[in-house]
């Protein structure tokens, strides 16, 4: 009978190449696991000499990470999206209705047909769409689609009669687009969107959590295990904390409040929320719209547009809320396109923050940015949170609304990192894919799917495979304040990891986005096996 002084643990994980993500990179074979912590990391010989566990995973020489972090996503928009009429990649508007028409035969009881994902620029005449042509085919349901962005959308007469939409009225940072008549055409852009969706019927408290867990599970399938949810009104984090409080979701959110100038009282009162879970200690502000409608606020003209886009609030506005928010302890986050919007909010970052580095303020998606602006992010420790694929979705029509020269200062990811040292990286889902493997591709390859175009699209502002990695795991955890908890494979973290069927450190570029998630970990618990 032998005698046995192994420490028992939960959970042993051998046989693996494991990128720890620690401060040195470093790389192991085995690591051990006790109450949702990573207790100790080393070689496979030490681990099952020291620990016995009840549960024990040979890895069978495949790659292992840290969990993904998305830093920039929308898990909400996502579980609804799932529900609706998913219109991206449709190649015409005709494309559009026959989803649309499919849809409705599916689902005859919906009392509205709502969806998301269409793009003008991939249509053949690069229109945007109105109510006309979908009132030919639904005039009695009414219609809401939001644009692959969600910053423009097309509602049809049924849509418009519910919201009392008869005229096109001046509406502060968003545009109502109106027909040959004068009257409303069906395009809303930015702000005035509001003006129809506020009529879409809301789920159930039960029907909103069984989306939410169908979307976690899709998250969980491509190895994400935390992800920043980028602005949630009152009633969404509510509904969040509820169904976090009785454990009923398990994937990371640190949900950003959906912050505008004339709405953030109520939670500078409340203060920062923490749990295990759930972390709410962020307020996402809207400068300006996106590119690809027009609504980015630029320093000057579009180059296919007589038009500068514009701005969702006043600079006066902006510059409100960022003082109030400095005097908190609420990270300031904020989504900006334009190089006018860039420059507006950087400038007011800088004249409100005394401690920079210390209060790590983000500029969401930081887009196009001036030459003579990008040193303010060092300046000021300004976050860089940027979305790779958006590089690789906007390149075809990019230079058609800005113009070479501007270009130069667009996607401009490796100029960013060098200025700040970090980037956070997301994806933007569901504007985006969330399989975080497409942002890891896009952003060391600078290419599409199908590998276009080839030696890659501004390969100057490419950044490494070590970098990216980076930029998903613990950078992101660093922007969310988390870097002590979770984002590296360490001694006294969460035991959050991903083992995936081939190492993205390594394998070809053509092959990075095939490459599938195996196993994905939170707090040493398998949330999805392959």
């Amino acid at each position: 009978m032998s005698c046995t002084t192994n420490k028992q643990v939960d959970l042993i994980v051998f046989n693996a190449k494991v990128y720890t993500v620690d401060s040195s990179f470093s790389n192991a074979e085995a690591f051990a696991v006790k109450n949702g912590i990573f207790i100790d990391i080393g070689t496979n010989a030490e681990m099952q000499k020291k620990y016995t566990a009840r549960e024990v995973i040979d890895a069978q020489g495949m790659p292992i990470y840290p969990g993904f972090y998305d830093a920039h996503a929308h898990f909400l928009m996502l579980a609804e999206l799932m529900e609706q009429v998913d219109l991206s990649g449709s190649k015409s508007f005709d494309e559009v209705v026959n989803r649309l028409k499919a849809y409705q035969k599916i689902n005859p009881n919906k009392k509205w047909i709502v969806g998301g994902g269409w793009d003008q620029n991939l249509w053949p005449d690069k229109a945007f769409p109105t109510k006309d042509s979908l009132d030919k085919y639904f005039s009695e349901t009414p219609i809401f689609l939001s644009r692959v962005d969600y910053h423009a959308a097309v509602a049809n007469s049924a849509a418009l009669k519910i919201a009392k939409i008869d005229s096109a009225v001046h509406v502060e940072g968003g545009v109502i687009g109106v027909g040959p008549d004068g009257k409303p055409n069906g395009l809303f852009i930015d702000n005035a969107m509001q003006l129809v969706s506020k009529y879409i019927p809301e789920p159930k408290e039960e029907e909103l959590l069984a989306r939410l867990q169908k979307a976690q599970d899709s998250l969980f399938s491509v190895g994400l295990t935390s992800i920043v949810d980028a602005g949630l009104s009152t009633e969404q984090l509510e509904d969040l904390k509820k169904f976090y409080q009785k454990n009923e979701l398990k994937i990371r959110d640190y949900a950003m409040i959906a912050g505008n100038p004339h709405s953030i009282e109520k939670y500078i009162k409340d203060g920062i929320f923490e749990s295990d879970r759930l972390t709410i200690r962020a307020v996402k502000l809207m400068a300006d719209g996106a590119l690809g409608s027009r609504g980015a606020c630029l320093l000057d003209h579009y180059h296919d547009a007589p038009t500068r886009g514009f701005l969702l609030h006043s600079p006066a506005e902006f510059d409100q809320v960022i003082k109030k928010l400095a005097n908190t302890e609420f990270q300031v986050n904020t989504h900006a396109i334009g190089d006018s919007a860039n420059r507006l909010i950087l400038d007011t970052y800088g004249k409100y923050l005394k401690d920079g580095k210390q209060r790590r303020w983000r500029i969401e998606h930081a887009q196009i940015i001036a030459p003579t602006d990008f040193p303010k992010f060092a300046q000021f420790h300004i976050i860089p949170s940027v979305q790779p694929t958006h590089a690789t979705s906007d390149m075809y029509w990019a230079e058609e609304r800005l113009g070479a020269e501007r270009m130069k200062g667009a996607y401009a990811y490796k100029r960013l990192l060098e200025q700040y040292g970090m980037l956070a990286l997301g994806s933007d889902f569901p504007v985006e894919h969330f399989n975080p493997l497409y942002g890891f591709h896009a952003a060391v390859a600078r290419v599409d799917k199908a590998g276009f175009p080839q030696g890659g699209f501004q390969m100057e502002d490419a950044i490494s495979r070590q970098d990216a990695l980076r930029g998903m795991t613990i950078w992101a955890a660093y922007a969310s304040f988390q870097e002590k908890k979770r984002g590296s494979i360490e001694r006294g973290k969460d035991a959050d990891f991903v083992i995936l069927q081939a190492d993205i450190m390594t394998a070809p570029f053509e092959e990075l986005r095939q490459i599938k998630t195996m196993r994905t970990v939170v707090a040493g618990e398998t949330v999805f096996l392959k």
